[in-house]
């Protein structure tokens, strides 16, 4: 059976670098989602377990709606075809993406956890990129430089009491370089399969390579059904639906530009704090704020352009 067609045709419509970006911007809006979710799960809920179960969710919503997408036999089809040790490479990242991030979180705080991992991705991404031998415009060195210094003020300026554990930070930084991997091998991997089988394979994989390893690290699940609640929002909307944005985004931008993008995430926890929290951030973090608005303005233009 030929996908071309199919595949070919939903490309064309998302082919401007605009419709990439916007697409990986409501990514970044989901995922801004996470920290706040997290701090409702139960202290008994371990976060190599969030963060493995999380994926196991989104892999059961990439299952059905691949299925209800393309149908059982043409998703048969498309995944005979799938490019899986690429794939096994991509869901690795993603696995050790998750595992890392949540553990470094409980470690460092979400702040600073997140500044850390979401600041050092769009670097490791750059180098990587460049390393590749498609070096990033100037332009897009400056934004991103710029945005990463913003979110390091933003968190700056609405934390308190912020830890500086080595093993947390390491975690953190650690969880910047597999995401910035898994970035890269899912460009390439999108450019070859439709965005609904490339999230399912990487996904299934991450799932089984995060399962075992979270039951390695934290022992026997202890879950409450606050901390299934927790686990299938983040699943299926920070996880499953904004991944599949993200997916889909790629394949009209780079993948560095891409990962530059998710610092959206970092803007939409700072406003979710102040809007449903009632946080009171100081005058610091407003300048972080439009400090990383105009650093992705930059980003924007130069992938854009």
């Amino acid at each position: 059976m030929n996908t071309i067609p199919k595949s070919t045709a939903a490309h064309a419509r998302l082919a401007s670098p605009l419709s990439g970006v916007l697409l990986v911007l409501g990514a970044g809006i989901l995922w801004g989602t996470t920290g706040t979710a997290q701090s409702f799960s139960p202290d008994t809920l371990s976060p190599y377990w969030v963060g493995a179960l999380r994926l196991l969710v989104a892999a059961l919503f990439f299952l059905a709606y691949a299925t209800w997408l393309l149908g059982p036999a043409q998703l048969r089809c498309e995944l005979s075809e799938f490019q899986w040790k690429q794939a096994i490479c991509a869901g690795a990242c993603m696995a050790g993406y998750n595992l890392t991030f949540f553990a470094g979180v409980k470690i460092t705080g979400v702040a600073v956890g997140t500044a850390l991992a979401l600041g050092s991705g769009p670097i490791w991404a750059g180098l990587l990129q460049a390393v590749t031998g498609t070096r990033p415009a100037g332009h897009w060195w400056l934004g991103t430089l710029i945005a990463v210094a913003g979110g390091v003020l933003l968190v700056l300026g609405r934390s308190t009491g912020m830890q500086s554990d080595p093993i947390g930070i390491l975690l953190c930084l650690t969880s910047g370089l597999t995401y910035a991997l898994y970035a890269l091998l899912n460009k390439q991997l999108v450019q070859h399969a439709s965005p609904a089988v490339t999230t399912l394979g990487v996904f299934s994989v991450g799932a089984l390579l995060a399962l075992p390893a979270a039951g390695l690290q934290a022992g026997a699940l202890q879950i409450t059904l606050s901390g299934w609640l927790v686990v299938g929002f983040l699943g299926v909307a920070a996880t499953g639906i904004a991944y599949l944005l993200f997916t889909t985004g790629l394949r009209s931008i780079s993948a560095a530009s891409g990962v530059s993008l998710a610092l959206m995430e970092p803007v939409t926890a700072f406003l979710l704090a102040i809007a449903v929290v009632g946080e009171r951030p100081d005058a610091l973090a407003y300048v972080g704020l439009a400090a990383l608005l105009a650093g992705l303005g930059i980003v924007i233009r130069a992938e854009t352009r």
